[in-house]
């Protein structure tokens, strides 16, 4: 028996309410963000926030003209996250297609060391690393930040990846063998454009966290593949006290490039989040 009308309409506030908490909880700071590299200096705080203003372009002028090494930070930031998303994404298919398809104790065990590993904090990481990436010349380098993010992040790339491996017959690798194709083939043939989605899902987990990672860049970057979240640190730390229009500009740029990613592949994120859901 249904429940009451009265019920039904309490269900759907309920929705409708959580729904808002977490647009509101979510949205929220960005709105904030926003907002306040576009507020005159004297807004930005006022008590009580002052809802209508006339925007300006004086913070971002002022970010352009007294932190030109944001915009380098820019820069080593985007290609820093574009070599760790193709990195970690090949790394994470490879490992996907080996869990899905090649099941042992061995390689189950793989894979419980690698979520082990990933549940040690990054800054226990950094101890061990450091002497040894000075001793090998990789410090400073954008291809040793990419390398150690992608690894970061492969265990759970595989884990998604294995998800979507597992929604693919293994008959279709069988009838690519039985038609000659080899397995690096039927890899990449057969697998890889049916895989796609999840693929996607991990680019953008990838890209998200190498966008906005700081520790790893502090401790292992100084100058050349210096990326953005370090000159937003030197914003805050200025001498002459915090620049907050300036600093809320510089967060708005380093804002609007990921979320502009997130959104144009939102479609493949959720197919690849909820892939694994139908299995029975």
């Amino acid at each position: 028996m249904r429940g009451s009308p009265l019920r039904r309409a309490l269900i759907a506030l309920g929705k409708a309410v959580a729904v808002v908490l977490i647009l509101a909880w979510s949205l929220g700071p960005i709105l904030l963000i926003v907002t306040s590299a576009l507020k005159p200096e004297r807004e930005i705080f006022a008590v009580p926030p002052t809802l209508v203003f006339t925007p300006t372009l004086e913070h971002f002028t002022a970010l352009w003209a007294r932190w030109p090494d944001f915009f380098r930070a820019l820069g080593n930031s985007a290609i820093v996250t574009a070599l760790a998303t193709i990195l970690g994404v090949f790394a994470s298919l490879l490992a996907g297609y080996c869990y899905s398809r090649f099941p042992s104790r061995w390689v189950n065990a793989s894979g419980f060391l690698l979520i082990v590993v990933r549940l040690i904090p990054p800054i226990v990481l950094t101890l061990p690393l450091f002497p040894a990436v000075n001793a090998l010349g990789f410090q400073d380098t954008h291809l040793f930040l990419a390398v150690l993010y992608a690894t970061f992040f492969v265990s759970l790339g595989a884990y998604v990846m294995r998800g979507f491996m597992d929604q693919i017959p293994k008959e279709m690798d069988e009838a690519a063998a039985v038609d000659g194709a080899s397995r690096w083939r039927t890899l990449f043939q057969v697998v890889v454009p049916l895989a796609a989605q999840g693929m996607m899902a991990v680019a953008v987990f990838i890209a998200v966290f190498a966008w906005n990672e700081f520790l790893f860049a502090f401790v292992f970057t100084s100058t050349r593949a210096k990326t953005a979240p370090l000159v937003l640190a030197e914003v805050i730390g200025n001498f002459d006290g915090v620049e907050w229009g300036v600093l809320f500009a510089a967060a708005t740029v380093q804002l609007l490039p990921v979320l502009a990613f997130v959104w144009l592949t939102q479609k493949y994120l959720v197919a690849g989040l909820t892939a694994g859901a139908t299995k029975g």
